[in-house]
């Protein structure tokens, strides 16, 4: 009996353990200057981390090979597929599962996909951080595999009075565009992993300290 008892109490540690591990999650997003309209050949990369399942998004953005000379703030969004073909044109529009109207980051009616502008240097650069709350890694809305589009023109964030604000933002063409790629799926899954493995080991010692000879 000594034997059982090791094994539950090692069972509610690691069931403790795992229900205050949290669960991180990491994902990529590689631009391609082949991609979008060919306008200005930008390329670079977008990094995601969450720290929970329900917790704030950074979005790392780092992008060159736009025009050089001026400052300029392009549309910056999720699109609803992981297609990039026909010049990023088969990533769809804005990934929007709850039908909301276009509208800014900070909007409480906006589209999951509105991440608002990004803005590029007089080098023709973006090297900037998003913290975003609606955007996640996980769940059912999650994004990993959908795209991010960057756009030609500013998003006027819903406020403008073109005819497409509510939906693009009036942000133009498209100028690059990769798909959402997961690099890891947190701390605590592979601690389930190894937690099971070592249940396992324990369990088929006591069961052998058990068993008649």
């Amino acid at each position: 009996m000594t034997g059982s008892c090791c094994v539950a109490a090692l069972l509610v540690a690691v069931v403790c353990t795992l229900a205050g591990a949290a669960e991180s999650a990491t994902a990529k997003c590689i631009v391609d200057a082949s991609t979008g309209s060919g306008a200005e050949n930008i390329s670079g990369t977008v990094m995601f981390s969450q720290p929970d399942d329900e917790g704030e998004v950074t979005i790392t953005v780092k992008l060159s090979g736009f025009n050089t000379g001026a400052t300029r703030k392009h549309g910056f969004h999720v699109h609803e597929k992981g297609d990039l073909g026909d010049a990023c044109k088969a990533a769809g529009g804005h990934y929007n599962p709850h039908h909301k109207p276009h509208g800014a980051p900070v909007d409480v009616e906006r589209h999951v996909g509105d991440l608002g502008n990004v803005e590029q240097d007089t080098d023709g650069k973006v090297d900037t951080v998003i913290k975003d709350k609606v955007v996640s890694l996980a769940g059912e809305y999650s994004v990993i595999g959908k795209s991010i589009v960057i756009h030609e023109g500013e998003d006027d964030l819903g406020k403008g009075t073109y005819s497409d604000s509510k939906t693009t933002g009036h942000a133009g063409a498209r100028l690059g565009c990769c798909v959402i790629i997961v690099q890891d799926t947190g701390a605590a899954s592979r601690l389930s992993v190894h937690a099971g493995l070592l249940l396992a080991a324990v369990a088929g010692g006591v069961w052998r300290g058990l068993s008649p000879e």
